[in-house]
């Protein structure tokens, strides 16, 4: 892969990670539906650079499975896109009639955003470990994040209440220390020019 994506897939990832965190804050301490909103839309649009950099680097391991797990956190990325733009939509402009309590149309409960990408970064946490490419802590933390999104989606999906302890502990882990932590970590592999081992 030409260095200069692998630095411009850097960037992207940090900018992620930082995104991932601002929406958190944003999201449970300010509640504020407009600043969650775009945290939300930067987020999905700088993991991309990131997960596509990581995409070339794993599909040596395999190439039909590395190209699975990229599909599914892409679509989560851009589910995260158009869901933080729906948002922010509404935020901007109100609707006279919005309910609330509908999941969001596209996002459902967080199907794509936490649920397919949950799945997706499973699997690259397991080529990860299995090529011996990058740091085995890279892929422990990587299956974290996969479950906690997972959890964030069955959760949202099951239990629906936000306040439960089930969604509650699995979204201020994952929003305020593991995913930013994911991101700003693939983010210093390709800035650094890390190469597989």
């Amino acid at each position: 892969m030409k260095s200069t994506f692998e630095r411009f897939a850097g960037y992207g990832a940090i900018l992620a990670g930082i995104s991932g965190f601002l929406y958190s804050v944003a999201f449970i301490f300010l509640k504020s539906n407009l600043l969650s909103a775009v945290f939300l839309l930067l987020g999905g649009l700088f993991a991309t650079a990131g997960i596509t950099a990581l995409y070339e680097r794993l599909r040596e391991a395999d190439s039909t499975l590395a190209l699975w797990g990229f599909l599914f956190v892409l679509v989560g990325a851009v589910g995260s896109i158009i869901h933080g733009g729906f948002d922010l939509s509404n935020a901007l402009h109100p609707p006279a009639n919005l309910n609330t309590d509908l999941p969001n149309p596209i996002d459902p409960r967080g199907l794509l955003t936490f649920g397919l990408a949950g799945i997706g970064l499973f699997v690259f946490s397991g080529l990860v470990m299995r090529s011996g490419s990058l740091s085995k802590s890279f892929a422990y933390l990587g299956y974290l994040s996969a479950i906690f999104m997972i959890i964030l989606y069955l959760g949202r999906l099951i239990i629906l209440q936000a306040t439960s302890m089930v969604i509650v502990i699995p979204a201020l882990l994952e929003g305020f220390i593991v995913n930013p932590i994911w991101y700003i970590w693939l983010g210093m592999i390709f800035l650094r020019g890390e190469k597989n081992h």
